[in-house]
Parts: C-alpha cells; sequence; structure tokens
C-alpha cells in the first residue's frame, strides 16, 4: 500500500501531508505521541474515517486507487485484502457471537470447523473448545489473539494493527507481537504497526516513521534512528523512554504538549518544543529531505547526539523503620478461581514497592482488597493508624484519568471537594495542588476535556494527594500514557516521597519506581526482594519469563 500527501481535515486540518509505503513482507512502525494523527492515518488508509473528517491525496493498492472511491470498492478489499487489528478487542468482537464463529465469519472458501480450529492454532489456541466460548469469557490475551485470527482469516496482504499490545501484560504483549511477526514472514504480509511504545517499534519493526503534529518528521531503520535521530522530536522520545538495566537518576520528558497540525501549517511543528530551535524555523516548514542510508528528516539543522541517560544512581529515598501497610495471608477465590493465595507483604514510612506479574495473577484483587473495595476471604490489612477512616490514609491513581475525573467539575472544584474529605489541619489550597503536581493555578477552571492525557494524570495524582495519605496505591499510572507524558508523570511521583504500592505489568517503569519488587503468579508470591536484586539476579523461572519478554533497550 502506498500513502501519498494524505491530508484529513475536519473543523481544522488534523493530517498534513503523510506519504508512507509498506511492501509485502514489511513491517513499518509508525511511532508518535497522542494528537499526531497516527490512528486517523489509519483508517483513513482502512476507509474507515469518522463522520465529518474528509481524506484528500492518494491511497493505492496494488496502483488502483482507493482514496474517494465507492464503500462498496472499499468493502471489497477490507477485511480481505486489507485488515485492521485494534487496541481493544472488545471494539472487534461480537459479544453475542463465539470465537469460533468470529473467525468462521472472516474465512473466504472454506469455513468447517477443522478450518475455523486451524486458524485458531495459528495464532496459538490449541485448545478446541476456545472456538465455543464468547468474548467475555476469554481473558485479555487471549481476546487479541481471537481477535487476530479473525483479522487473518480472509489472508490480507496488509494487516493495519493500531495499538494492538497497549492492555497486555509483558509476556502476552511479547507473544501476540511473536506470533504477528512470525505470521507474517510466513504469509509475505505488509504490517502497519502504530503504537507509542517505541520500544515495540524498534524491535519488531523493519522502519519506523515518527509523526508529529499531522506530519511524518523522520523515517528510516530503526537501529540507524536509535544511534542517532536526525530530529529532535525523536532524540527526545528516545530519551523519555525508561530502561529496565538500571534506575535513572532523573526520567526526562519533552515540555509542553503537540500542537494542532493547522495552527503550524507554515513552520516546524515542533519549534516550539525544540532546545536546538532558530529563527528560520519559524518561517516555513521544512521539507522531508533525504539522509543516506534511506534515511529522511524534516529537520533543517543537524541534530544533536542523542542525549543518553545520565549515568550514575539514582538518589535513596529516605526510609523509615515503620510501617505504613502490613499484609498477611490473604487469600481470595471466586468460585473456583483462586485470585490471592496466602500474600504477604510490607510497605514502609516514604518506601516504594511495587508488584509486578501477568494478567489474572491477583494484582488489582490486591489492590482493590487494601482500598476497601474487595473482602479478602482470609488473612488481615493493617493500615498505619486504624483509628483513621480509610480513604484518610489510602488512595489511588488509577490507569484511565479520564474515568476517574468527573467531566462536570473543574479542576479546581474537583481538588476543593477532595481536599474537604482531609483533615482541616495544614490542608493545601488548590492552588498548592496544583502547583504540587507541575501545574498552573489557571488550570482550576478548567474541565477535564480541556486537559491532554497526561495533565488530567497529574490532575487525578494531586486529588489523590489532597488529603495527605499515608499509602498513595498506583495501579498501572502510566500504562496508557506516551512515553513523554510518561516520563514526567514518574518524575513527578517519585519527587512526592509518598509511600506507594505501585503496580505495572511494566518492568522497565518498575525499576525507575520501586525500592522493593513483589512478583505475583496466579495469585502467589513467586519472589520478592531489593528491586535491583530481582531484576539483576532473579530466582524464580517466571520472573525470569517477564523479564525475557521486555523489548531490547534502546
Amino acid at each position: 500500500m502506498r500513502i501519498a500527501e494524505l491530508r484529513i481535515s475536519g473543523p481544522g486540518l488534523i493530517v498534513d501531508g503523510v506519504d508512507l509505503e509498506v511492501s509485502g513482507g514489511e513491517t513499518v512502525g509508525l511511532v508518535g505521541e497522542s494528537g499526531s494523527g497516527k490512528s486517523l492515518t489509519a483508517r483513513a488508509a482502512a476507509g474507515l474515517l469518522p463522520k465529518g473528517l474528509r481524506a484528500t491525496g492518494s491511497v493505492t493498492l496494488d496502483g488502483r486507487e482507493l482514496l474517494g472511491a465507492r464503500e462498496r470498492v472499499w468493502r471489497s478489499v477490507r477485511g480481505t485484502r486489507v485488515s485492521l487489528l485494534m487496541q481493544d478487542p472488545f471494539a472487534m468482537l461480537n459479544p453475542l457471537r463465539t470465537a469460533g464463529a468470529h473467525v468462521a465469519e472472516s474465512l473466504r472458501a472454506r469455513r468447517d470447523r477443522a478450518e475455523v480450529l486451524r486458524r485458531l492454532a495459528e495464532v496459538g489456541i490449541d485448545d478446541p473448545a476456545v472456538a465455543e466460548r464468547h468474548p467475555f469469557q476469554l481473558s485479555g490475551g487471549m481476546r487479541q489473539r481471537v481477535a487476530l485470527a479473525a483479522a487473518l482469516a480472509a489472508d490480507p496482504e496488509l494487516l493495519i494493527a493500531d495499538e494492538p499490545t497497549t492492555a497486555l501484560d509483558a509476556t502476552t504483549q511479547h507473544d501476540i507481537l511473536m506470533l504477528i511477526k512470525g505470521i507474517q514472514r510466513a504469509r509475505g504480509m505488509g504490517v502497519l504497526l502504530i503504537t507509542h511504545d517505541l520500544r515495540v517499534a524498534f524491535e519488531l519493526c523493519d522502519r519506523v516513521a515518527v509523526m508529529y503534529a499531522g506530519r511524518i518528521v523522520e523515517q528510516g531503520p530503526p537501529a540507524e534512528i536509535g544511534k542517532a535521530p536526525a530530529h529532535p522530536y525523536t532524540a527526545g522520545l528516545l530519551a523519555g523512554v525508561p530502561t529496565v538495566e538500571r534506575r535513572l537518576p532523573r526520567l526526562v520528558g519533552i515540555r509542553g504538549n503537540v500542537p494542532a497540525a493547522a495552527d503550524v501549517a507554515t513552520s516546524c511543528a515542533f519549534a516550539a518544543r525544540c532546545d536546538q530551535a532558530a529563527p528560520e524555523c519559524g518561517q516555513a516548514r521544512p521539507p522531508l529531505r533525504a539522509l543516506p542510508p534511506d534515511r529522511f528528516t524534516a529537520c533543517l539543522h543537524e541534530v544533536r547526539p542523542r542525549a543518553r541517560a545520565e549515568e550514575g544512581a539514582a538518589a535513596p529515598r529516605h526510609v523509615a523503620a515503620d510501617e505504613v501497610l502490613r499484609v498477611t495471608g490473604l487469600g481470595k477465590t471466586y468460585g473456583a478461581h483462586v485470585a490471592l493465595s496466602g500474600v504477604s507483604l510490607e510497605v514502609r514510612r516514604g518506601e516504594s514497592v511495587g508488584v509486578v506479574g501477568g494478567s489474572g495473577s491477583g494484582k488489582t484483587t490486591l489492590a482493590r482488597s487494601i482500598l476497601g473495595l474487595v473482602r479478602p476471604d482470609t488473612g488481615t490489612i493493617a493500615l498505619a493508624d486504624p483509628d483513621t477512616p480509610r480513604h484518610h490514609l489510602v488512595q489511588c491513581v488509577f490507569q484511565d484519568p479520564t474515568t476517574s475525573l468527573n467531566p462536570a467539575l473543574t479542576v479546581g472544584a474537583t481538588l476543593a471537594e477532595a481536599a474537604a474529605q482531609g483533615p482541616a489541619d495544614g490542608r493545601l489550597t488548590v492552588a498548592e495542588l496544583l502547583e504540587l503536581v507541575g501545574l498552573p493555578p489557571a488550570y482550576a477552571h478548567r474541565k477535564p476535556v480541556g486537559l491532554s492525557g497526561g495533565e488530567r494524570q497529574r490532575v487525578a495524582i494531586a486529588r489523590a494527594l489532597s488529603v495527605r495519605p499515608a499509602l498513595l496505591i498506583c495501579d498501572e499510572p502510566v500504562a496508557s500514557l506516551d512515553v513523554s507524558v510518561q516520563a514526567h508523570v514518574l518524575e513527578l511521583l517519585r519527587q512526592v516521597g509518598t509511600s506507594m504500592l505501585f503496580i505495572t505489568h511494566d518492568l522497565a517503569v518498575v525499576r525507575q519506581m520501586a525500592d522493593r519488587l513483589v512478583v505475583l503468579s496466579r495469585g502467589r508470591v513467586v519472589e520478592s526482594g531489593d528491586t535491583a536484586q530481582v531484576l539483576d539476579a532473579p530466582e524464580h523461572d517466571y520472573t525470569r519469563r517477564l523479564l525475557a519478554s521486555v523489548p531490547s533497550p534502546l
């Protein structure tokens, strides 16, 4: 497929002149922050733009122009020659149909049970009983495998995978990506992978295109880009990627936010956030120029060498001897499913304890039990002051700030309401809470819809800290954030100094955040200890498998 001079507009310009090509047997990664136009580019390539948006330019498949074609032409291509795999398999799978029915529906010829089972086996589902199950009866990873089997059932020439592993744990993510890679090689299929996870793109792709404010700003082989990025934006993204090898003294993200394409149509889109910007950067749009070998950049200047992570160890946190949380022998079952079995851990004042494990390991049940949202069957949970209401002692920062903030309330009203629940002595004002999380006082008058994802998460953190809790539970707080925003939020959480129980499936993130680490598998603690010791010299096979699933460092 070839995309040329693609422009997408609605109320304003959104995508501004994208050129991209995916050949048979090739995997091309499209990376960049939220708001860059990655997903809309993919939807335009599949003829699935939302109503109200219009695309111009060219999208061709084997020389046949598709952009502007009638829907019957798109229907003859979509799902057969071009298939989509989306981030949320629930959005792709009909909850009333079985896994086998989804695959059978997409098959071109044979639709018998044997062929359905063969297609499921191709994506690693060897249990025939799965074909009879509905989506709600499957784990997240299993649902994504079924969605992949359905997307591949018509033997497409191109698979467009839009954030296909964002919500999956490390081992499941690795399995799905290796499946896509293996099937792509066996079939000679082209893959367009849209992701904000640079580690995934750089490990899986043959070429990477970096998108910013509706345009491609750099393109080339991932190994070359990783060694020497040719655009300051790419260099900034790479500098924000955490590493599982060591804890960095400081996590650095790019300042500011992605502008609308319409606002930067006649200048360098990145100039306002760039430390190398010169007067000429604001005077004209820089063209995408060729660099040897097989690279392109939209920067006018020679880019400074990629900023490497600062050397040296991070400053140790001050950890007191007294405990803010002790969990002893916690057990919880749901029917025949054992969610927790004899889980014990403690968090001392000022300490950050990480909890890692795959889907179904018990992480969320543990967090909900500590928050008082789940009643455990066995064991005890002891907090710092049993006479103080639990919500004064423990607060939580969830993965999705959009669903945890009331859209009808301003930021100021949300923070004032939360602070009023805490002790009056030493209560922080709205302005002080905003300053604490690095937001200007004027944000008090905004509603969540007017904030970026990272800004909403900062507000969620401010709300959680407003009652001055003894313990902050962070449940995948950066899983849905871009790498640069992620760096800002993680550094903020490191600076506040509150005791934390940090739950994540990302080992590189937990290396930066946790003093001690607890590894859960099937509801049991299989390994625990100092974070560096556990990650550098794991003793349990499950921990070693988790580490083996981490994408190669950039």
